[in-house]
């Protein structure tokens, strides 16, 4: 290994014991330990130290082909203490802000697509559900109104052909005998209680079958 190669070896191995420094301050930011389950912490520090393992061994093995030296440790605890030392409470007080700013953004493009997007298309929405009812009721008065009519025109239709049929029964009623008027009033006032009380079965049975559906 050629002394140029070891400086970059060197150099390389400070900034990633830096850059560690800094992803663990970033790592232990986001992961809030206290809020997740043991087994969730366990295995993002695995993914963790798994990762950091692979990066270095990476950058090592593109500096130097991945030899090892113990200077190498050792430069890894440099670049780590250097950026505890120097560089960790600036570090941290940039990711606040960059965290503050990104959350800042976020919420500004969620108001701009709720005010430009969402906004409109409910009021759009919501005006097409009005007018929709509107015009239902409108044809469902216009419907109600048409229906009486015709039950109106429909049930004075009867009446007026009825009427005379009805005026010619009932004299035809008043020249019958006492005794046949009151024979037929019998039959009529038996008739009309056998009526009766199937009436009253059937609702009986109705009753019985909404009860059975009901449990």
């Amino acid at each position: 290994m050629t002394l140029t190669t070891q400086f970059y070896t060197m150099l390389s191995m400070i900034g990633m014991g830096a850059l560690f420094g800094a992803s663990l301050d970033t790592y232990n930011r986001f992961l809030n330990r206290s809020q997740r389950k043991r087994w969730l912490v366990f295995i993002n520090d695995l993914l963790f130290w798994v990762f950091q393992a692979l990066s270095i061994f990476y950058t090592l093995f593109s500096v130097n082909f991945g030899e090892l030296r113990f200077y190498i440790f050792i430069a890894l605890l440099c670049g780590f203490a250097g950026y505890q030392a120097l560089l960790k409470q600036r570090y941290l007080h940039l990711l606040e802000k960059l965290i503050l700013f990104f959350i800042s953004l976020y919420n500004f493009f969620v108001s701009m697509v709720k005010k430009l997007l969402y906004s409109p298309i409910k009021w759009l929405v919501v005006l097409l559900i009005t007018l929709v009812l509107s015009i239902a009721r409108g044809l469902l008065k216009a419907v109600t109104f048409l229906l009486k009519v015709v039950y109106s025109i429909i049930t004075w239709t009867i009446k007026l052909v009825l009427s005379p049929v009805w005026w010619i029964v009932k004299g035809i009623w008043n020249l019958l005998p006492n005794h046949l008027t009151k024979r037929v009033e019998k039959l009529y006032n038996k008739m009309a209680g056998i009526y009766t009380v199937y009436i009253k079965k059937i609702y009986r049975v109705i009753d019985k079958v909404k009860k059975r559906f009901k449990k």
